[in-house]
């Protein structure tokens, strides 16, 4: 007569061979074991063994078909997801950022600021701006160049 030991043993193999993991597989046999004991309080059973095995490879199944259906319901691919958002420390450093240009922007001239957004911003060409404004083409170019030095060295000051 086969020891408790060897009976598990056998449903364990008898699992790993459906294709579940090593160490998912004792937590199914497990599983089974208790099925198997709560049935036969109530129930006469002829193969304990037999019983055992065929109720951990149905567990196996199930859980197979569990996961066709919610791959990711087990989490055990959770850690392999890549978290593209930045972290709180890099947002928190953007908006400030973000807080210094606008300050910097405020600071220019009004109308520094205008041809300045209308190059970067609305993608307007020079010569669109120059007719806009009522000026050279030259002098915008000079106008958003100096205005960009200006944001990128963090003086506003005219």
């Amino acid at each position: 007569m086969a020891t408790l030991a060897d009976i598990l043993g056998k449903a364990r193999r008898a699992v790993i061979r459906q294709g579940i993991a090593d160490h998912d597989a004792d937590d199914l046999v497990h599983e089974a074991f208790l099925k198997v004991e709560q049935y036969q309080r109530d129930h006469a059973v002829r193969s304990q063994e037999a019983l055992l095995v065929r109720a951990a490879v149905n567990l196996s199944i199930d859980r197979q078909r569990h996961r066709g259906r919610m791959p990711m319901a087990d989490g055990a691919e959770l850690h392999e997801i890549a978290d593209t958002a930045p972290d709180p420390a890099r947002i928190l450093e953007a908006r400030a950022r973000l807080q210094q240009v606008a300050a910097d922007l405020a600071q220019l001239p009004e109308r520094t600021r205008r041809i300045l957004l209308k190059r970067r911003l609305e993608n307007m060409s020079y010569a669109e701006i120059a007719a806009s404004e009522a000026m050279t083409v030259a002098a915008v170019e000079k106008t958003v160049a100096r205005a960009t030095l200006q944001l990128m060295k963090g003086r506003t000051s005219s």
